[in-house]
Formats: C-alpha cells, structure tokens, sequence
C-alpha cells in the first residue's frame, strides 16, 4: 500500500460527500494520506473548508473565488478572505484564476478579480492555488506580471507553457487527467517536468483517474496518478508520491 499521500487540491465541501463525508474523510490515515488542501471557489465554500479543515488535523484549506463565481460579488469581498486567512489551517488564497471554456463574455472582470487576489495573497505571503482553462495566454500574462508564488492546478497546457510556468518558480498540479486516453498533453508534461516541481491532486468529486473514470473521486485514488507519471518517467510511483508531498509542504509551508 502506498503511503504519504498529500491532495493538494480537494473539494470535500461539495454536495456529492454530503452522504458519507465523515466516514471517508476518517478512513484516510489508515489510506496512507497524510494530507489534504481543501479549496474554496466562492465566499460559502471557502467558509465551509475553513470550518472542515479545523475537523481534522490532516487538512488545511484554500480560500477564494473562481472564475465563474465572479459575477456579483459583494464589494468587501476581499476583507472576508482576508479575515478568512487568519484562520492558522489557510494556507492559500485559492482557487482563483481565469476560465474562458464557459465564459468569454466577462474577461475583464475575470481579470480584474484574479489580479485583486493575487495582490492580497502576495500582502499576506500566502502562495496562489490557480485555475486556468482555455486562457493560458492571459494567466502567463498576469502571472509574470505579478510573479506570485504557487502553483498551477489540474494542469493542462503543453510542454512550452510549463516551461514558462516553471521559469516563475511555480508549482505544477497533475491529477486524474493523466490517465485518460485522449491525455496526450498532460502526459507529454508529466514527462517533461523534474519531480521536484510537481503536485499530485484529486480536485475531488472531479477527474477520478483511470480506472474509476467516471466515478466519484477522492484522495485515495491518487496513487493511479502516480502510477501513471511513474510510468512515463521511470520511476517508483512511492517516489512520486513522496517528492509531490515534500513539493507540498514546501510550497504551503507545512513544516510544522
């Protein structure tokens, strides 16, 4: 069995472990993980993974907003996320970014919010957990403009746009992703990036990994991850594991 763990990337607040939240999230040392990020994606759920995350010694959280929650936001937005992160288990402003896949039709806001985070979370000396779908040129954009610290989650750009990501001293998410058939550019990056600039996710109840595809997701399926990006780089998927965990801790600041 595998062990050490770390979900850099969760949503346990979602509606789909609203069944069994406390049976599976209380099972997961016995699961060999050690560590979960909780993420927020509007106001609500940042509140809830705080109250989560202060349940179990394992989980820290993220808190932020999306970028298809940033459409009517109340104008104090950022002193909730504010007073949010004095909570010692927030160890992120996220998950905040840029997705052009639903939305094109408010970039500007989505920029504006994004740039608004950052800015607080480079006040805060907190690292960014990012977000960005079908709009790598303008996250690029933004993030060397600003150069915050973080990493870029459930990753799905090419080879060229890591590189550029990793330039900025940034972080590289991969999740279940990986293992899908059509996954020719997750895979190409999985091969391409040094182990110690890597994040293992889940960004559970999403992207359940080969071969529960389909399924709900949870951290417990990372290990298909790691099998996966073992086997593209040569490597044991125990090592994976673990330079994605020590990635992790050292990222978030974990060294408690």
């Amino acid at each position: 069995m595998y062990k050490n763990i770390f979900d850099s990337h969760a949503h346990y607040t979602d509606k789909a472990f609203n069944i069994d939240r406390t049976d599976l999230l209380g099972s997961f040392t016995e699961s060999g993980i050690c560590g979960v990020i909780n993420c927020g994606a509007d106001l609500e759920s940042s509140r809830e993974s705080a109250t989560l995350s202060n349940q179990y010694d394992f989980m820290y959280f993220a808190c932020g907003i999306h970028p298809e929650e940033v459409d009517n936001l109340p104008s104090d937005y950022l002193d909730t996320l504010k007073t949010l992160s004095n909570n010692k288990k927030c160890v992120a402003i996220g998950e905040i970014g840029l997705d052009y896949y639903w939305r094109q039709d408010n970039k500007e806001l989505q920029k504006k919010v994004f740039v608004e985070q950052i800015l607080l979370a480079k006040e805060l000396n907190l690292p960014i957990i990012v977000h960005s779908r079908d709009a790598h040129e303008d996250t690029l954009a933004i993030l060397k403009e600003h150069k915050p610290k973080g990493v870029l989650h459930c990753f799905s750009g090419s080879v060229e746009t890591a590189k550029e990501v990793l330039k900025l001293g940034m972080y590289i998410g991969l999740g279940g992703a990986v293992t899908f058939k059509n996954a020719k550019k997750p895979v190409e990056v999985a091969e391409f990036i040094s182990l110690d600039r890597l994040l293992l996710e889940t960004d559970c109840p999403y992207m359940a990994p080969v071969p529960m595809r389909g399924k709900r997701n949870d951290s417990s399926y990372i290990p298909y991850v790691a099998e996966k990006i073992g086997e593209v780089k040569g490597v044991d998927p125990q090592e994976v594991i673990d330079a994605a965990t020590e990635n992790t801790k050292r990222l978030f600041e974990l060294y408690l």
